[in-house]
């Protein structure tokens, strides 16, 4: 197939990495020139603007931070809903209302807009192995699976209506952040009282406590403290704060989720925006006095 691909951010490179891998014929854009320069030596071919772009394609691919971001690349002059483009895969954590707008008009336009909002984190992207939540027109989606085969392993269709699929994501992603802030929690707890870091990650792997947080982030990238840059901090509190709007707007009341982004904003303001989030433990090591796990851990449990 050949797809455009906008966003070569964390997730975005290595899915657009994949496409190449897998034989499609990739065309990139990214406001970061730089970010151009390994998927180009991979065997892509670049475009100097998103206009540009929208006159060589006619599927185009992005993964972008922000809704705002999502529908100004979509919508905004020289956007990508314009030129030859007729399906536009969005991998991005748009969240629903944005997604129903964008959608709406790019069908005024004559271009089917696909949600696609993936889980599994940049390893999940760099294996393509991601679960990738599906929600637009039926035949489209059909259309673009060889795509999606190459960055992800699981599919799950959602329905015709726009923006289901990304709350779907929304969800997924909120309930990842109540878990991880309470794992947090309660590891700090047993590294105060003296229990040894690993043995408690290993004991709640094979019990009833397990979750994404424990056997993904916290034993990959908190126990050994190196913390590598996965996912911002500000982008959780942007799909946690897009997920309690929804429960707003459909009068669903959800208590541990605005408690979990409360200490997410806290960190915010602690200076951990545009930091991992898995940083965040160290607010409550701070306050206990205490630290979970050391830069020796993993070598010791080897």
């Amino acid at each position: 197939m050949r797809l455009g691909f906008v966003g070569l951010g964390n997730m975005g490179r290595p899915m657009a990495r994949r496409l190449i891998g897998a034989g499609h014929d990739v065309v990139v854009f990214d406001v970061n020139p730089r970010a151009l320069d390994a998927l180009v030596a991979e065997g892509a071919a670049t475009a100097n603007s998103l206009e540009e772009l929208a006159t060589q394609v006619e599927i185009a691919c992005i993964s972008l931070p922000t809704p705002d971001i999502v529908e100004q690349a979509l919508l905004g002059a020289g956007g990508l809903g314009a030129g030859k483009v007729r399906i536009i895969v969005d991998f991005s954590t748009t969240g629903p209302s944005v997604a129903q707008r964008v959608a709406a008009q790019l069908t005024e336009r004559g271009v089917k807009l696909i949600d696609a909002p993936v889980s599994g984190g940049t390893t999940g992207a760099e294996a393509g192995t991601l679960a990738i939540m599906l929600s637009g027109d039926e035949a489209a989606c059909r259309e673009v699976r060889p795509a999606l085969d190459a960055v992800g392993k699981n599919h799950f269709y959602l329905g015709a209506k726009p923006g289901a699929a990304h709350l779907m994501k929304l969800i997924n992603n909120t309930i990842m952040a109540t878990t991880t802030m309470a794992s947090f929690e309660g590891l700090v707890l047993g590294a105060k009282a003296g229990l040894d870091a690993q043995t408690m990650l290993d004991v709640i792997k094979v019990s009833s406590g397990q979750s994404f947080a424990i056997s993904n982030k916290i034993q990959q990238c908190v126990v050994d403290r190196s913390f590598p840059h996965r996912f911002a901090t500000a982008l959780l509190d942007k799909d946690v704060r897009l997920c309690l709007s929804e429960g707003e707007r459909l009068g669903v009341t959800m208590p541990v989720s605005h408690q979990a982004r409360q200490f997410i904003a806290f960190g915010l303001s602690q200076g951990y925006a545009d930091l991992d989030f898995g940083h965040l433990i160290k607010i409550l090591e701070g306050w206990a006095g205490a630290q979970f796990g050391t830069e020796k851990q993993q070598e010791q449990t080897i």
